[in-house]
């Protein structure tokens, strides 16, 4: 299948938000990490498409996550791969704060952050075959039926995702909502030019890039499960 324009600008995709902006104060020192270290960290949607090249000074594998909620994971991921640069999104304030914070403090420099909505920045600052590896861990599972629209998991999602992957990249996803994780792996079954990475065509275990937050630990205590799915840009 071709995908000449997989996102065009009015598209149903864009008109209804996966997101919504919850209202949160940011503390001293996420304003402070914020006045210190956007601007060498800060990415802006209005500046266009990005040379990662350029931007990190080398020639690096790019991985990209989507919604790094307070950016523990995010940051503890990039130090831990220092042969990769990372790029963040996150549409909460707060949580860009914190994740520069942390960064700042623990010395992590190969990430950059957008503070925008993920959609918008795939579509116009995402260059085609760039990104070897795209994080979306614990997105807003929109558990009501009615809100299932809202989903970002979705056809149109997945294949405007698959033009920025090179061929062999991979998509990695994690939810702790089982009725999230069934509907994730019927839209990536479907969805062209996608292998699954588990032997069995369904989950995989959490492979060692991704850390085990605390929120997860405590769940595992309680017994609630997480699902991992990876799938690889064949085509």
């Amino acid at each position: 299948m071709t995908d000449t324009n997989p996102m065009p600008p009015e598209s149903h995709l864009r008109r209804i938000k996966s997101f919504v902006i919850r209202a949160g104060r940011l503390t001293n020192a996420q304003a402070a990490a914020i006045e210190q270290c956007w601007p060498s960290k800060g990415l802006e949607h209005k500046n266009g498409l990005v040379d990662f090249a350029t931007e990190f000074g080398r020639q690096a594998p790019v991985v990209l996550e989507i919604g790094f909620g307070m950016g523990t994971s995010f940051v503890t991921m990039a130090q831990a791969e220092s042969d990769k640069d990372f790029i963040g999104i996150e549409v909460h304030k707060p949580g860009v704060g914190a994740c520069l914070g942390n960064a700042q403090e623990q010395g992590v420099n190969n990430f950059r952050i957008f503070e925008h909505d993920a959609i918008e920045i795939l579509a116009d600052c995402i260059a085609d075959n760039s990104l070897s590896r795209v994080q979306l861990f614990f997105p807003d599972p929109w558990h009501k039926k009615r809100h299932h629209k809202r989903r970002i998991v979705k056809p149109e999602f997945v294949q405007a995702l698959r033009q920025k992957l090179t061929i062999g990249g991979v998509f990695h996803m994690a939810t702790d909502w089982e009725n999230y994780a069934e509907h994730m792996l019927e839209v990536m079954s479907d969805a062209d030019g996608f292998a699954n990475l588990s032997a069995d065509n369904t989950f995989v275990p959490r492979p060692d890039h991704r850390p085990l937050t605390k929120f997860e630990q405590r769940g595992h205590r309680l017994g609630h499960g997480v699902w991992d799915l990876m799938y690889e840009r064949k085509s």
